[in-house]
């Protein structure tokens, strides 16, 4: 597939070298593409990176995003699913700037004709592309209201080192607070073990429960 990732971060980077390798077409998406050459990557403008993808993920700082996004025009969005692995942190990470919602709702809010999926948020950019590293992948969480944008995305994921076993569907667009708030756990996380690369797994009883 054609993935444009919006960003040139550790994220977009990781995430471009791990879909690359899979033999997927990336395609860095920058406001100053001349000023990001020689990251071992292709790198293009928003404008040209948007028409580029099929795909499209958003990889920039949280708090930017939705204004970023909407500099592309919702024109140019429709119908393009969008991966959303952000978080949007105040500068001293003390703070989430969408403390009652989250960026992954806003941005399906913004752009109600491109189905967004939240994912991979809740790890570091070392884990997101390689879970392969860790002695097990651990849970990756998908939220979004678009059933058949969430099994791409769960295909694209798999590419990543991803198993359907390790990967969890929390429900609609919703969901996505769940996965942003939990950047203040993996903070403490991080702490407590003294590494940023590690993650989270959900377990359940052998017998199983329902509701």
């Amino acid at each position: 597939m054609r993935i444009g990732l919006l960003g040139t971060g550790n994220v977009a980077r990781a995430l471009a070298h791990g879909w690359r390798a899979a033999g997927h077409d990336v395609l860095l998406g920058s406001r100053r593409p001349e000023e990001r050459t020689g990251l071992g990557l292709p790198v293009a403008g928003l404008d040209e990176t948007a028409a580029h993808a099929e795909v499209l993920v958003n990889a920039t700082p949280g708090g930017v995003s939705v204004d970023l996004l909407r500099s592309i025009g919702a024109p140019a969005l429709a119908g393009t699913l969008l991966i959303d692995v952000g978080v949007g942190l105040s500068d001293d990470f003390s703070a989430l700037t969408h403390p009652n919602s989250s960026l992954g709702e806003l941005i399906q809010e913004a752009f109600p004709l491109t189905p967004v999926v939240k994912t991979l948020c809740t790890m570091d950019s070392t884990t997101m592309a390689a879970p392969g590293e860790l002695t097990e992948p651990g849970t990756v969480f998908l939220s979004g209201d678009d059933a058949e944008a969430k099994r791409t995305t769960g295909r694209l994921l798999t590419d990543l080192g991803w198993p359907e076993s390790s990967q969890l569907d929390i429900g609609g667009i919703t969901t996505a607070r769940g996965q942003e708030h939990f950047a203040f756990l993996f903070m403490g996380i991080a702490g407590g073990v003294g590494s940023h690369t590690f993650n989270i797994k959900v377990v359940t009883r052998t017998s199983a429960d329902t509701f």
